[in-house]
């Protein structure tokens, strides 16, 4: 049995482990900041964190959530978007993902927005399909670039 909820200051450990398996490039402290900002209600973004445990609570997934005023795809300037999405892989294929989503949805229409957003890297081609599984509809790729100056 999975149960999805909005994260608490208890869940602050949890968060991080599922947090730094989806980005592990950034850096514990990088992402203690983002969490203790977040739950001293300070930081703008995420607006909304979702995590799904397994019946004994033990996290299994995350969603991270803001409303951006503009998405690739998207006609509405209030869209909620899945700025981060993870699942543990020994809890892949089992439903937890489309849990985790359907509670976002849930959010998001609370929210007022109509339309829901998300991203995957050009190379991840497991989110990719996890999103199509979920009845998102590619609206495009995207590769980023920067520079020194």
């Amino acid at each position: 049995m999975i149960t999805v909820r909005a994260v608490t200051a208890g869940d602050a450990a949890a968060w991080l482990a599922l947090r730094h398996a989806l980005w592990p490039q950034s850096s514990t402290r990088e992402h203690w900041d983002e969490i203790e900002g977040f739950l001293a209600g300070g930081s703008r973004e995420p607006l909304a964190v979702l995590l799904a445990f397994e019946s004994g609570g033990r996290a299994v997934g995350l969603a991270e959530l803001s409303i951006r005023s503009f998405a690739e795809g998207c006609s509405t300037d209030r869209v909620a978007y899945l700025e981060g999405w993870y699942v543990g892989p020994d809890a892949r294929g089992h439903g937890v993902g489309g849990l985790v989503v359907e509670a976002a949805e849930q959010w998001a229409r609370a929210q007022g927005c109509t339309e829901f957003a998300s991203d995957s890297g050009v190379d991840n081609d497991i989110g990719a399909e996890a999103h199509r599984a979920l009845g998102f509809t590619e609206v495009g790729v995207v590769r980023c670039f920067r520079k020194d100056l």
